[in-house]
C-alpha cells in the first residue's frame, strides 16, 4: 500500500513582524518571520511534499513597515522579499494590505514571485480576480495535487478609505468559495482542497451560537458547515489561536504578530483504482520558543531595521505633567490626558471642536515626559487617515448609544463588557468624545444610557447638525457604528495618525498634560 503525507505552514495576519522584537520596547521576543524562516528551512529538508501559504495582513502593523513606506519605498518590499526568500506558493490579500494605498500593495504584489490569491476582489472593468489568479494547484512528484483557493473577507469597503479601493468590487467571500470548490472538484478534480480565507469565524465552533453581529465580516463558520469538499479551512483576521476538527474539515488560525504559525499534515494512501485518497489529517498551531533566527533574514533586514531604530529613537516633543496611562480602564471611565492629547492633534489637524477618539490597545502607555516616535507609534499602531462627518445631535446620541455598550455592571461594579474581550478583544470600539458634555448611565439598558447631552453648555437636539473629527476606520461605520455610514464628508485628512502627532509636537515642542471632564460613566447605587 503507497502512502504519502503532505505538510503545510502558513502564517496569518504577521503585520509587518519581521524581526524577533516588539518595538514599543524593543525587548527580544520569540516572533517574526525572521523566526518563521527557520522553520520553512527545516521542513524543506525533511519533507517531500510541502505546502507554504501567506494568509494576509502581512505589509502592514509594525513601525519597521511605516518607515519603510515613508523612506524606503524605492527598495523592495522586505515582507515581500522574505517570502520570496521562502519560496511561498501564495500569498492572500488582507484587508489591512489595502492600508497603504494602491502604489505599495501593487508593488509588493509586483515583487512577489509567487501568486496572491483573493477569488472574491474582483477588477469592475475586467471582472476577473484583480491581484492574481482565484486559485493555484500544486503537482507533487509523485502526482498528489492540492488545490489552494483564497478568498478575502468582503467587509473592506466599510473599513479602508475610499481611493484606496477604487475600481475594486469586494464580492461574498462565502458565495464565490463555494462556487470554486465545486468549479475545482469537478474541473480540476484535486486529491486535497485548501481554502485560505482572510476571516474568521462569527459563530462559535461548538455550539453554533454567533459571538458577534452577522455582517459578513467573517463567514468561516458557515464555510465550514455549508461547502461540500473542503479539505483545509485557514483562517486569519480575528487574532485568535484555533485547531479544530469540524465536520472532517481541519480548521486553523494562528494568532497574529508573527507569535505562532499553523501547519496541517494530511496522510493519503492509494487506493486499488491507483488514485490518492486522504487518510489522515491533524493540525497543529506552533510558537517559535527556542527556534533561532535564520541569519540570511537578519542579513537582508539589517539596513532597514538599523534605519527604522534610528527613526524610533529619535526625540519629537516633551510633555510637561503625567501623560502616562497606569490603567486602561481607568483611562476609559475618566478621561485621560493623553486621549485629550490625541483629541487636540485630531481637531488642530481638522479645525473643527468636536473629536472622537479611542484608546486603542491596553498595552497602549501613553508619554512620558520626552516622547520619541517609538513613544508614538507603539501607541498608535494603524495608519489611520482623519474625517471631518457632519452629524446630526441624533447620530451622537446613537454613537454615545454604542459606546455605552462597552461596559456592563458585575456584583454592583462598572466592568468591560466581556464581548469587548472574547473571542477577540475589541477595546478600540470604545469611543471617548471631546467637545460636548454627556453620561452614561450603566444601570439603564442598553440604548438608553446617554443623557446630558450638551455642546458650549447648551442641550443637544436631535436635529442640530455638527461637525465631528473622526479616523476613517470609524468615519466608514467601523466596529458596527452604522450610524456614521453615507454621512456626508466635510473633509478628509490625508496624512496618518503618526505623522499627525509628529506635525503637532513640531508646532508645539513642550505640552501641557490637561484634562477636560466633560463626561460622566456612572451607575445607580442601590
Amino acid at each position: 500500500m503507497h502512502q504519502s503525507t503532505v505538510t503545510i505552514l502558513y502564517t496569518s495576519d504577521v503585520h509587518g513582524h519581521a524581526m524577533p522584537i516588539q518595538y514599543g520596547t524593543n525587548k527580544k521576543e520569540d516572533i517574526g518571520l525572521a523566526k518563521y524562516a527557520t522553520v520553512v528551512e527545516e521542513h524543506k529538508e525533511s519533507e517531500e511534499n510541502l505546502i507554504v501559504i501567506d494568509n494576509g495582513d502581512l505589509i502592514q502593523g509594525t513601525p519597521l513597515m511605516t518607515h519603510y513606506v515613508k523612506e524606503h519605498l524605492d527598495k523592495p518590499n522586505p515582507m515581500v522579499g522574505i517570502m520570496n526568500r521562502l519560496q511561498i506558493d501564495a500569498g492572500v490579500i488582507g484587508n489591512h494590505e489595502f492600508n497603504f494605498g494602491h502604489a505599495v500593495l501593487q508593488q509588493a504584489i509586483h515583487e512577489s514571485n509567487f501568486p496572491w490569491l483573493s477569488a472574491n476582489i474582483i477588477n469592475i472593468q475586467t471582472k476577473e480576480p484583480a491581484f492574481g489568479p482565484p486559485y493555484i494547484i500544486k503537482t507533487f512528484n509523485n502526482g498528489i495535487t492540492a488545490a489552494i483557493i483564497g478568498v478575502t473577507t468582503h467587509y473592506i469597503p466599510n473599513w479602508e478609505s475610499t481611493e484606496h479601493i477604487e475600481g475594486l468590487s469586494f464580492e461574498d467571500a462565502f458565495d464565490i468559495l463555494n462556487s470554486w470548490v465545486s468549479y475545482i472538484k469537478e474541473n480540476e478534480q484535486p486529491d486535497i482542497v485548501i481554502a485560505a480565507y482572510h476571516g474568521g469565524f462569527e459563530k462559535d465552533l461548538h455550539t453554533g451560537e454567533a459571538t458577534e453581529d452577522l455582517t459578513g465580516e467573517n463567514q468561516g463558520y458557515q464555510m465550514v458547515e455549508e461547502i461540500e469538499g473542503i479539505d483545509i479551512l485557514l483562517t486569519g483576521h480575528q487574532h485568535r489561536r484555533i485547531n479544530e476538527l469540524k465536520n472532517n474539515v481541519i480548521v486553523l488560525q494562528p494568532g497574529h504578530n508573527g507569535q505562532a504559525y499553523g501547519k496541517a499534515e494530511i496522510t493519503l494512501i492509494k487506493d486499488k483504482q491507483d488514485k490518492w485518497m486522504i487518510d489522515s489529517k491533524k493540525g497543529h498551531i506552533q510558537q517559535f520558543t527556542d527556534v533561532k533566527s535564520n541569519q540570511q533574514v537578519l542579513n537582508y533586514m539589517e539596513a532597514l531595521e538599523s534605519s527604522t531604530q534610528t527613526w524610533l529613537d529619535q526625540p519629537i516633543g516633551k510633555i510637561d505633567g503625567d501623560m502616562v496611562i497606569h490603567d486602561p480602564f481607568q483611562a476609559r471611565i475618566n478621561k485621560h490626558p493623553f486621549i485629550e492629547f490625541i483629541h487636540k492633534v485630531q481637531m488642530d489637524a481638522a479645525e473643527v471642536d468636536i473629536s472622537v477618539s479611542a484608546l486603542l490597545n491596553n498595552t497602549s502607555k501613553g508619554f512620558s515626559s520626552e516622547v520619541t516616535m517609538r513613544d508614538i507609534v507603539s501607541n498608535y499602531m494603524y495608519p489611520n487617515t482623519l474625517t471631518v462627518l457632519e452629524l446630526t445631535g441624533q447620530d451622537i446620541k446613537d454613537a454615545l448609544e454604542k459606546s455605552a455598550e462597552y461596559f456592563t455592571i458585575e456584583n454592583n461594579q462598572i466592568i468591560v463588557n466581556p464581548s469587548f474581550v472574547e473571542p477577540k478583544p475589541q477595546h478600540y470600539n470604545y469611543d471617548i468624545w471631546h467637545g460636548i458634555d454627556y453620561t452614561m448611565n450603566i444601570s439603564n439598558p442598553p440604548g438608553d444610557r446617554v443623557s446630558n447631552m450638551c455642546y458650549h453648555g447648551e442641550p443637544i437636539k436631535s436635529h442640530d447638525n455638527f461637525h465631528v473629527v473622526l479616523n476613517n476606520y470609524r468615519a466608514s461605520g467601523g466596529g458596527n457604528y452604522d450610524m456614521f455610514k453615507h454621512k456626508p464628508v466635510v473633509k478628509e485628512i490625508q496624512k496618518d495618525a503618526v505623522e499627525l502627532i509628529q506635525t503637532y509636537f513640531e508646532k508645539h515642542p513642550r505640552v501641557a498634560a490637561t484634562t477636560t471632564n466633560n463626561y460622566r460613566v456612572v451607575m445607580n447605587h442601590n
